[in-house]
């Protein structure tokens, strides 16, 4: 590299007159040096430079465009998902009602159970209060009955005597015998 760059600044030595050579004076060939190398630039340039912004332009338009895809690919997924949302709430909503519906249908079957229940054991209770009280009623005619046969035989025993006693078999006896020439 400094082979090349020393050539150049000794073809800047040399004399200038009628000879071709290289202005070193950089004030005044920087100004045609750039002119030169745009114009280079431009005239060749133009078709890469051309190519690559198209290029670009491509990608840019193509990204746009698949990005337009996906915001509306979004756009329809978020439209499902809202529409199974609203399903859902829906259904949430209903088994809800449904829920507060069974609730009470429940509450209603265990408050007709229970006074069934009731009534069923309200009648047991009478039952037996009503045979209770038809024993205590039988027991208490007994012992009346009995007190008062009792006090019967003792009436008898004490007004019975010894000739009214023989009187009354013999009375008994003569309808025995009464009785029994009726039947032959």
């Amino acid at each position: 590299m400094k082979n090349v760059t020393d050539s150049f600044v000794s073809l800047g030595h040399w004399p200038s007159a009628g000879s071709f050579g290289f202005n070193t004076d950089i004030l005044a060939t920087n100004l045609i040096n750039l002119s030169i190398v745009l114009g280079v630039l431009i005239f060749f340039g133009k078709g890469v430079l051309s190519d690559l912004l198209d290029n670009r332009k491509q990608r840019i338009l193509n990204t746009l465009r698949n990005s337009e895809e996906l915001r509306e690919g979004a756009i329809e997924q978020l439209e499902k998902a809202r529409a199974r949302l609203r399903k859902v709430e829906m259904e949430a909503d209903q088994f809800r009602v449904n829920g507060y519906d069974e609730i009470e249908r429940e509450k209603l079957t265990l408050i007709n159970s229970t006074y069934k229940t009731l009534e069923q054991l309200e009648n047991y209770k009478n039952e037996t209060i009503h045979f209770e009280q038809q024993r205590v009623i039988n027991q208490v005619r007994q012992r009346v009955f009995q007190q008062a046969l009792q006090g019967a035989l003792g009436t008898l025993n004490s007004c019975l005597t010894n000739e009214l006693h023989l009187h009354t078999i013999s009375a008994n006896i003569g309808m025995f015998g009464t009785m029994k020439e009726i039947m032959d």
